[in-house]
């Protein structure tokens, strides 16, 4: 039983993974259609912020 249910636990860590490997390849796709991909400005300016 103890194995099933580790089974079970893979295969959702493993679909949660995809799902959020997915979701990272769109998020930058669309940072990089928008040009919104320079980081460092993002990174500088926060301690303007604080």
């Amino acid at each position: 039983m103890a194995n099933k249910r580790s089974k079970k636990t893979q295969t959702w860590v493993a679909v949660g993974a995809i799902i959020l490997i997915a979701l990272l390849l769109v998020w930058l796709t669309m940072a990089d259609l928008w040009g919104d991909t320079d980081v460092a400005a993002c990174v500088t300016a926060l301690p303007a912020i604080l």
